[in-house]
């Protein structure tokens, strides 16, 4: 050893910054996202049929799609709601399924049944994964706020400007207006030169076109023949000839007028109170999102010159923001830690060498690591850096321990070289550092076990901490006496004055009473057993996002007048907030992929940088006001990357109460009596009890005599009472490199009521009019609730959100006052989903995973020491370090989440691994130096002493920025930062008393003279 540093000091040397340089160069090309690329289990099918009624989708749509989805290898779960002309499916696979395979037979299977519905439906079929969702949205506005201009404008300037940027998946346009042309037609002059609309139709229809007649050749060449018989401007309409009898020629113009108007539309777009017009920027799933919105940032003012004057380009959201302010702050907890640990090395060796060793090994580290990370195809987010961060308690702690053996070697065996400091620590130090450093390796092999959200995003946390830890050992092995000979100088001797161990007096006395010992252990199990029950749970961790999602709905069958009114009021709620920077608002859509009634929507509403008050706080502000003032309106309220992440689970409340049963309005009476049971708890918000009423319907039955008699046939009847309601589209005029739909209409079409339309005029074949209520029956029909299944069963799920309370405290008691309170008939079943039901599956492969985790710590530490009875103190001593995470989660209210849950697990391969060392130097003193049982254990405790408190020191010290939440992106990571300096702090005791009195009594009771006696 000594040979080898000596010979390849200089490579060594130049491997090191090589390494140095080349993590840092890594850390700039390594893409940076919020979350890890990972593409979600979960394909979601929209389905589209006009306006039929639910009961009439759900047979000739809904049931065949579901009985061909439900056929495809991998499906887990299939959940589905029926509408208005509209069915959402969404397909719930396997975690180790090939997604983009599953996608595809689903398309196939479906293609096969394709003649089954009905030839109107529409398909669009998505994969689900976070960059479906938009990362940026632009804004829209104009001085006359023209929405046909704005719209155009946006269609073709911002959308082809920005779609050809690298990155960019789609551009999506929300609002504005189309613009069509309107051919509003004269009932009179139609009756007066016996013009029917059918006729106009069919005239528009026969004379809008420009096709081919095929190819002709001649003088050598091939020529295209084209008939164009397009329409391309007001006169070319008005021109259109409808009848011609030889004596006079019936133009369009005659019987209709021709004006441009906007097309009708269910969707409204509003920004900052204003109606304009959105630009959502959607981008490619591995693509960097910091980059793309920094070259978006950096177009702007170019695309801002291309725009008509009076009109603005501004953001309204950028969740690289978000994302640039995480990674900063958890890169800058990792660098605050690290300084902290210099510091303490600084403080405890008061060496400038062992200090600058430790300045440039971490570094190396964290780049070796970084490459690492960057091989295995991650990408720079929470979980990766997360990971980095919590490791660096970790990384210190192997650092400190050689560099400290080395420092103490140099104390106790002064006029020594350098060279030989470090080839005596290194002998000694290597079966110790191997096993400690696999005892924490191995805690996190069995992440690999989880499933579902916490299992993607954690497993990527986890094998992150691998990379980083084999990283570790290998630099501190490897590299770190190359840094600590480089500076030492050119001096081989070191200073004559000899240093002895201190002997820490006090040990003797615990080792004696033992009873010190039983009262520690006492107190961590008794208080972690009464502890446990009374901690709050939840899910995931949560961040402050700074934006709020603010879901609608107005009373079933509101217009999208009345709902746009009632929104105002909401509008000037969120402009009275001085927290609120800007919102945009969506009334018939949404910024997900979901169908939407026209009296629903959402909000996106962005907080000003710096805000004073917390997310939740302007949560609570809001909604009070809402509730207040517009009673009618149900809203729930989110913040957008929890939205996100509910959105690619089953359901994005936390709490969901799922209603089975086969009798729908049972279940609607039942679930309207758990809603309010669940409103009466603490801590809930935003209760829906799951009936969502599509709205009211007028049903128009033709009566087939009289249709026969008057020569009519229903299509007919059907196509003229549409061209009265609404306009019915004929044709399309090419302009400016785009089809202009042209529609049919009547004055006032949109005003009609139901007494109107029950007196529409229908043109009968003869020229006639008559009325409708003379060939059809009109009723009106009550809304009738959408209708949700899952796996093919009737369903009604009870949502809501959290306030002020955890999450498994508050189900708790919901689960109890439905238990009381309802009686569910025979058949009808009650289950419990949303985050709750992942929270669940998570505890109990959290649960294994712990489990697991320590009995592969203890087989690392009977492998190292091949004593039961030593593997067994040591294994002991590490689970018992969990009853200080547990009693830190305790003392600060942090909930038991997967994060805490993390922290603890990783507590047991962290104390794991200062036992080993103690247990260690035991050994050596014990055996080799033949010292008495309690010489030998003073000895090892007081030889430990200076590198556990240095390490203990340097760990919760680079902890702290973490578990004091410092920066945006920390606050994911404070329940395994609280849960790790918790047992860092029991770790004290438990090394320092514990282990050492259950040492004491494991020889005193095997009667041992030699450590080998032992079985």
């Amino acid at each position: 050893m000594q040979s080898f540093y000596r010979s390849y000091r200089k490579p060594l040397s130049f491997i090191l910054f090589l390494l140095l340089a080349g993590g840092a160069f890594t850390y700039t090309q390594l893409q940076k996202s919020l979350f890890p690329n990972i593409t979600f289990p979960k394909i979601k099918i929209i389905a589209d049929n006009g306006e039929q009624p639910v009961d009439k989708m759900m047979v000739t749509v809904t049931r065949p799609l579901e009985e061909a989805i439900k056929q495809i290898p991998d499906i887990k779960l299939i959940r589905d709601v029926t509408s208005r002309g509209s069915s959402e499916f969404s397909a719930y696979l396997q975690w180790n399924a090939d997604v983009y395979r599953s996608q595809q037979l689903i398309e196939s299977r479906i293609n096969q049944i394709r003649n089954e519905l009905p030839p109107s439906t529409q398909l669009t079929i998505e994969r689900m994964n976070p960059s479906i969702l938009p990362v940026m949205g632009l804004m829209l506005q104009g001085e006359n706020n023209n929405l046909i201009d704005l719209k155009m404008v946006a269609k073709y300037t911002v959308k082809p400007f920005l779609s050809q940027l690298d990155g960019v998946s789609k551009i999506q346009i929300q609002g504005g207006k189309e613009k069509e042309f309107w051919v509003v037609l004269n009932a009179d002059a139609m009756s007066r030169l016996g013009i029917t609309p059918g006729q106009i139709q069919s005239a528009v229809t026969g004379t809008g076109f420009l096709e081919s007649s095929g190819f002709a050749t001649g003088y050598r060449r091939m020529y295209l023949t084209v008939t164009d018989a397009g329409v391309y401007s007001v006169d070319d309409i008005r021109q259109i000839v409808l009848s011609n009898d030889g004596k006079r020629t019936v133009h369009l113009s005659d019987v209709a007028n021709i004006r441009v108007n906007k097309q009708i539309q269910y969707v409204k777009v509003n920004t900052n109170g204003r109606e304009g017009v959105l630009a959502n920027v959607i981008k490619q799933q591995d693509n960097n999102l910091l980059d793309l919105s920094g070259e978006i940032n950096q177009k702007l003012p170019d695309l801002q010159k291309l725009l008509p004057a009076g009109v603005t380009l501004n953001k309204y959201y950028d969740q690289a923001d978000f994302v640039g302010k995480s990674i900063r702050s958890v890169i800058d907890a990792i660098w605050i830690g690290l300084l902290f640990a210099i510091l303490i090395t600084v403080l405890f060796l008061r060496s400038l060498r062992s200090s600058l060793t430790l300045l440039l090994v971490i570094p190396t580290t964290l780049g070796v690591s970084l490459v690492g990370v960057h091989l295995f195809g991650y990408t720079l987010n929470l979980m990766t850096l997360g990971a980095i961060a919590a490791g660096i308690g970790l990384i210190i702690d192997d650092a400190i321990v050689v560099i400290e053996q080395i420092h103490r070697t140099w104390e106790e065996h002064p006029g020594e070289s350098t060279i030989h400091h470090v080839r005596h620590a290194l002998n000694y130090l290597l079966p110790a550092l191997v096993g400690s450093s696999l005892s924490t390796i191995v805690i996190f092999f069995p992440f690999s076990l989880m499933s579902g959200v916490a299992g993607a995003y954690f497993k990527v946390l986890a094998n992150t901490m691998i990379i980083t830890l084999v990283c570790s050992f290998l630099v501190v092995w490897i590299l770190l006496p190359i840094a600590y000979l480089l500076f030492s100088g050119k001096n081989t001797k070191s200073s004559p004055t000899e240093h002895k161990v201190e002997t820490a007096k006090w040990s003797r006395f615990v080792i004696r009473h033992p009873v010190i010992t039983f009262g520690i252990m006492a107190l961590l199990i008794g208080g972690s057993a009464w502890a446990i029950p009374n901690l709050p749970t939840g899910f995931l961790p949560e961040m402050d996002e700074g934006t709020i999602i603010l879901d609608y709905r107005s009373p079933a069958g509101t217009s999208l007048q009345e709902t746009d009114a009632m929104l105002s009021r909401v509008d000037h709620i969120i402009d009275a907030n001085e927290q609120v920077a800007n919102y945009s608002r969506r009334t018939g859509t949404e910024l997900g992929f979901f169908i939407t009634e026209p009296n629903s929507g959402d909000y996106l509403i962005q907080l000003k940088e710096g805000h004073s008050k917390t997310t939740d706080e302007v949560i609570n502000e809001i909604r009070a006001s809402v509730e207040q003032q517009v009673p009618a309106l149900q809203a729930e309220f989110g913040q957008v990357i929890s939205d996100m992440l509910g959105d690619l689970m089953s359901s994005k409340e936390p709490i969901e109460i799922k209603i089975f049963g086969n009798d729908p309005g049972r279940l609607q009476t039942l679930a309207k009596s758990v809603a309010d049971q669940v409103n009466n708890v603490r801590g809930t918000a935003d209760v829906f009890d799951g009936i969502t009423i599509a709205g009211p319907s007028i049903s128009i039955d033709p009566d087939e005599t009289k249709l026969n008699y008057y020569q009519i046939s229903a299509a007919d009847l059907k196509q003229q009472l549409q061209t009265q309601i609404e306009g019915i589209a004929i044709g399309g005029v090419l302009e400016k490199q785009q089809m202009t739909p042209l529609r049919m209409v009547y004055p006032d079409h949109l005003r009609r009521n139901i007494d109107q339309i029950r007196q529409a005029q229908i043109v009968l074949p003869t020229g006639i009019r008559k009325p409708l209520s003379a060939l059809a029956s009109v009723t009106i029909n009550r809304g009738s609730a959408e209708v949700e299944r899952e796996n093919l069963q009737l369903m009604i799920p009870v949502t809501a959100r959290l306030e002020n309370r955890d999450l498994g405290s508050t189900v708790s008691d919901i689960q109890q006052a439905i238990r009381s309170n309802i009686s569910l008939p025979r058949g009808y079943r009650v289950e419990y989903g949303g985050a709750y039901a992942e929270q669940q599956q998570s505890f109990r492969e959290l649960l294994i995973v712990l489990l697991s985790a320590a009995l592969l710590v203890f087989l690392v530490i009977l492998f190292l020491f091949r004593q039961i009875g030593a593997s067994l103190i040591i294994f002991l001593t590490s689970v018992l370090g969990t009853g200080g995470s547990i009693a830190a989660l305790y003392v600060t209210g942090t909930p038991l989440n997967v994060g805490s849950y993390t922290g603890i697990i990783m507590i047991v391969g962290i104390i794991a691994e200062n036992a080993i060392f103690t247990y260690y130097q035991f050994q050596q003193a014990y055996e080799e130096q033949h010292m008495d049982l309690n010489d030998a254990i003073t000895y090892s405790i007081s030889l430990r002493l200076r590198p556990k408190l240095m390490t203990a020191s340097a760990a919760i010290t680079a902890l702290m920025p973490l578990a004091l939440a410092i920066g945006v992106g920390a606050q994911l990571h404070q329940p395994l930062a609280i849960a790790v300096i918790g047992g860092l702090i029991a770790a004290l005791p438990l090394l320092l008393v514990v282990l050492p009195t259950l040492i004491r009594l494991l020889f005193t009771f095997t009667g041992s003279k030699s450590i080998g006696e032992q079985t």
